[in-house]
């Protein structure tokens, strides 16, 4: 007997009850939206910050601003002993046989010290540091390269270092107008023109290198046929190799070559460009290279990379700005960008930051603030960063800026006509002449229209001997005293005469704020205290990207 077929229960069902099912559901949904409602999100809310109803609002964000300085001070400090911890480890790795005579303390190795003993020290030692790896490069040089940037050549000539290559009498000076992309060409050929009279000068624009070392060979020999990219064109680098190779041909003898300069002017991209790798450390912070380090370039030539030059305050405000490394010369931006400002060109500068017409720097620096969008809490205009983009762009491989060479040609004291005859020989001119000229017509500058004309403050002194560096301090100081002074007077004839009842207003209120700073009891302190914490802790990521901008 046959069994009979087991049949499974059929899923299917009639729309009545399927629509029933999807009624439920809906409603089930709907009534857990509406509980999530009543429950409210749960998202962080962001934190107002310092309201104005606040007592002591405006001492707690300056005493936020010093805990910030503070930090960026320290920062530096560490990557300072770092960078010595590893320049140590590399001349014992180089030299084994050699053992370390001038052991520092513990102390100071580990960073036991008090810090703002530490950094006051290492500022001074950084300074004589300087001046002693600069020596050491001078010395050694057969052939030294002072480099310029070409938007201020003779704002980028050091005479102190100049007249001391002269006095040894047994080596050569060569002049690289580096950064030559960045200038008009009839400025550059005009600037070529003043500068080979006194010595032999090389155009020339240094590509821009990647963090891997080794990372240009690799894409020359994979794109040969293709067209390289801008940042890894180079230009005038021919036309330097031949003036070096023909000058070891003259002697008959090994070369060792060392690249001096101001900084930010190329010198360690300069050396890479001729190597076509990532030998020597570059960036866009100032005064990056610290120390002397030899580069072979082939069996006869050496190049030797130096720290840039120490300048001397009692230069004008505008070349400390621009030639002064920040991690050595602690300079405001505000009054650095002012003083960049004052030597340029008004009506170029307004076109070029597409801002209306400004009276003074401080309301340049406002309007660029609310041109580029950058606010405060409370959509106030954030100055002190303008002035620091500008100062960034000013001081970087960027912006499009020239100076014109003066009307007629008058040789330092330290030249003379023999001195200047000994400094050329043993060069090819004829070829140096013809490599510079095929450079110009290769390099695309940028059109007079289209680039700010700049007032150079001439040339730039420096300091050589480590006993300048402490005597030229109260000198400093009371060139500042006058300057702040004088900026006084005219912040004060600014007020007189725009001064309304919202400023009085703001004014009296400063004033009363700074009166009650000063009698907070101790109860007051303590919430001060809490608060600053508070805000330190949210923003203290900001402090270092904050320091991370101006080295």
């Amino acid at each position: 007997m046959k069994r009979p077929k087991l049949k499974k229960a059929s899923k299917r069902m009639t729309c009545h009850k399927r629509y029933k099912i999807q009624k439920k559901v809906r409603e089930h949904h709907r009534k857990l939206r509406k509980e999530a409602k009543k429950r409210g999100h749960k998202k962080p809310r962001k934190d107002p910050g310092v309201p104005n109803s606040a007592p002591f609002k405006e001492a707690l964000l300056r005493e936020a601003e010093l805990r910030k300085q503070r930090l960026e001070e320290l920062k530096q400090q560490q990557k300072l002993d770092r960078q010595k911890e590893l320049e140590k480890k590399r001349k014992l790795e180089t030299n084994p046989d050699i053992k370390p005579s001038n052991v520092e303390p513990m102390e100071k190795e580990f960073g036991l010290c008090k810090p703002e003993n530490n950094a006051k020290s290492g500022r001074q030692n950084s300074k004589k540091l300087y001046c002693q790896e600069l020596k050491k490069v001078i010395e050694a040089s057969d052939v030294v390269l002072e480099v310029l940037d070409a938007r201020d050549p003779l704002g980028c000539r050091c005479p102190q270092v100049e007249e001391a290559i002269v006095q040894s009498g047994q080596k050569k000076l060569v002049l690289i107008l580096n950064k030559s992309d960045l200038v008009p060409k009839e400025n550059l050929e005009s600037w070529l023109n003043y500068l080979k009279k006194e010595l032999p000068t090389v155009v020339f624009r240094a590509s821009t290198k990647p963090k891997d070392k080794g990372k240009i060979t690799k894409r020359v020999k994979a794109k040969k046929n293709a067209a390289p990219f801008r940042s890894e064109v180079c230009f005038g680098k021919e036309g330097l190799w031949k003036l070096l190779g023909g000058f070891q041909e003259t002697c008959s003898k090994a070369i060792q070559v060392g690249v001096i300069g101001f900084p930010n002017v190329g010198k360690s991209s300069i050396i890479n460009s001729l190597k076509q790798e990532q030998m020597c450390n570059v960036g866009v912070s100032m005064g990056l290279t610290r120390s002397m380090q030899v580069v072979p370039l082939d069996k006869q030539i050496t190049i030797i990379d130096s720290p840039s030059f120490i300048v001397s305050p009692l230069n004008s405000s505008s070349a400390l700005a621009l030639r002064s490394p920040a991690s050595i010369e602690v300079v405001k931006p505000m009054e650095a960008a002012s003083a960049i400002l004052s030597q340029a060109d008004a009506r170029q500068v307004v076109l070029k930051y597409t801002v209306p017409g400004y009276r003074n720097s401080l309301e340049f620096f406002t309007m660029l603030a609310q041109r580029r969008g950058m606010h405060q809490k409370g959509g106030i205009p954030n100055v002190e960063g303008a002035a620091k983009l500008l100062w960034s762009e000013w001081t970087g491989a960027s912006l499009a800026y020239y100076c014109h060479p003066p009307t007629s040609w008058t040789p330092p004291p330290y030249f003379n006509e023999s001195i200047v005859v000994d400094l050329k020989r043993g060069f090819n001119l004829e070829e140096l002449e013809k490599n510079n000229a095929q450079s110009i017509r290769a390099i695309k500058g940028p059109h007079l229209a289209n680039s700010i004309l700049f007032q150079s403050s001439g040339l730039t002194n420096g300091i050589i001997e480590e006993k300048d560096i402490h005597e030229e301090l109260p000198k400093r100081k009371e060139r500042k005293q006058e300057e702040r002074e004088d900026d006084r007077d005219s912040d004060q004839e600014i007020v007189d005469e725009e001064v309304d009842e919202n400023s009085s207003g703001m004014l009296a209120a400063e004033e009363t704020g700074e009166a009650l700073s000063e009698e907070t009891t101790a109860g007051e302190q303590s919430t001060r205290s809490f608060i600053l914490d508070k805000m330190i802790e949210e923003d203290e990521d900001d402090a270092y990207d904050f320091s991370t901008d101006y080295v």
